[in-house]
């Protein structure tokens, strides 16, 4: 057995982990966001940043995967484009801040940031101004600061998306098929930067597993219809992943 496949079927906490991937792929399923907002926090709890990153990246690349075929004939694909090149210019300085931000601190940001983001949705945040091109390239670029710095590249998109005029289908379209892009470039720019270690890949091909069976499941109990009783129990799951990877409990 290799070395890192062992260093990584010991890692503390793996069971919580596991659990927390397919919570997390089965919001991501009915939802089309959510893996990172639910699996950073915990991921927080027992990995270091970078080792955090590497894996929700690599087990969110084929989690969504079932679900995308779908999803890329309803996804809005003119503003993913623009979106996805902006993210890849605001990626290395978010990365940058990674690397020079103490673990704790990276706790504290994840969580806050979830926290953040989940009361912008409670409280029905919306944008009313134009969906111009520029507001597309500044949120992918905000994105991909946020992605590389905490891992947590949804936020800006999600509220941009929940602000349109889109159907509720086309959102979840949207946004999974935008984090799916995310997560391809971000291994791209890890690997180019020689930032990827055995390890967390490792982490990420045995979470993918329990990943894709909560995205199966989410694919499988999506109904438009359903949309705020999806809403109210993503909504719990976030806030209790974020209260916990607070630093606070230790």
């Amino acid at each position: 057995m290799p070395e890192a496949l062992s260093q990584a079927l010991a890692t503390p906490g793996l069971v919580w982990l596991a659990l927390a991937a397919f919570v997390a792929g089965t919001v991501r399923g009915f939802a089309g966001f959510g893996t990172a907002l639910v699996f950073m926090p915990v991921a927080a709890l027992v990995l270091p940043p970078v080792w955090a990153i590497i894996t929700v990246a690599l087990m969110d690349a084929f989690g969504p995967m079932p679900n995308l075929p779908g999803a890329l004939r309803q996804a809005d694909r003119r503003d993913l484009l623009r979106m996805s090149l902006a993210a890849l210019l605001g990626l290395p300085l978010g990365l940058w801040v990674l690397g020079v931000v103490a673990p704790e601190v990276f706790r504290f940001g994840v969580s806050f940031l979830a926290l953040g983001m989940l009361l912008c949705l409670i409280a029905g945040v919306r944008y009313h101004g134009r969906f111009g091109p520029g507001l597309i390239f500044g949120t992918g670029g905000l994105s991909g600061f946020l992605g590389g710095a905490a891992g947590l590249p949804g936020p800006p998109v999600i509220l941009l998306y929940m602000a349109s005029p889109h159907p509720a289908p086309v959102v979840r379209a949207s946004t999974l098929t935008y984090l799916f892009l995310y997560n391809i470039l971000l291994l791209a720019l890890l690997g180019w930067q020689g930032m990827l270690n055995g390890v967390p890949i490792w982490l990420g091909l045995m979470l993918a597993l329990p990943n894709v069976a909560g995205n199966v499941l989410g694919g499988v109990i999506f109904r438009p219809g359903l949309e705020k009783a999806y809403r109210a129990a993503a909504y719990t799951v976030i806030a209790g992943a974020a209260v916990t990877g607070l630093p606070v409990w230790g």
